[in-house]
């Protein structure tokens, strides 16, 4: 036969389980959130990356925005310099200078409408990558809303087990209790049965005096293997 406090602790056990399972699954969500985030935060460095050719692109458009800047500056000065001089050979030095210059500002001309049509064709690029990886974004805080809502819930359903392990308590001697708490704070399942002369949750055989124990139900019980309470299983 069964001890009295065997039917009680296999419900407190029941309910045990049950709020174990959620601990760990609650404990589980905030290293699924960081995954996820860590994919967002790699879509939005690849957006990143895509961005720079583009930029890189701005960049050397703006230096040679400078450098024809600077060419025609110096073709505005030489213009007036030819303008005032008197001497021929110094025209002719000047009318040199402005031909080099005016060569310089037309090669730098070209050089930026190249760049520009480089730019329009970054531009399509990125634009292309950009929305996949935006795509990717969206789906991945789709997903970071998903563990919001089921970390709410766990935390929920958490609260409800642990009311249930406390009123499952409530019907409990002090000493089986205590017995039980000791045991499962090392191993669980804390309850098992004896099938076989064999401890249900070690698996190994319990002596002939523990079985015995378990057979009359008067004590509780406990696997002298591994320290399991026992209850024995009649076939």
């Amino acid at each position: 036969m069964r001890h009295p406090a065997i039917e009680p602790l296999l419900i407190l056990q029941d309910r045990e389980q049950t709020r174990r399972s959620l601990v760990q699954n609650l404990e589980a969500v905030p290293g699924d959130k960081a995954r996820v985030q860590q994919k967002i935060d790699a879509e939005k460095a690849a957006i990143e990356a895509a961005k720079s050719e583009w930029q890189e692109l701005e960049t050397k458009k703006k230096l040679l925005e400078t450098e024809i800047g600077s060419a025609e500056d110096r073709l505005a000065k030489y213009k007036t310099q030819q303008s005032l001089v008197k001497k021929n050979d110094e025209y002719q030095a000047l009318g040199h200078e402005i031909e080099t210059v005016e060569a310089e500002v037309s090669k730098f001309e070209e050089q930026e409408l190249e760049v520009m049509y480089e730019i329009d064709a970054a531009k399509e690029r990125f634009a292309a990558a950009e929305k996949e990886l935006q795509d990717n974004i969206a789906e991945y805080q789709d997903r970071l809303q998903v563990l919001d809502e089921r970390e709410a819930n766990l935390k929920s359903d958490l609260a409800a087990a642990e009311t249930a392990c406390e009123e499952a308590k409530g019907g409990l001697d002090a000493k089986p209790l205590r017995l039980f708490e000791q045991v499962a704070s090392r191993t669980f399942p804390t309850v098992v049965a004896v099938e076989g002369s064999k401890c249900g949750g070690c698996h190994l055989r319990v002596s002939g005096e523990a079985e015995g124990v378990a057979r009359k139900g008067e004590e509780l019980a406990r696997c002298d293997q591994c320290g399991r309470i026992i209850w024995w299983e009649s076939s």
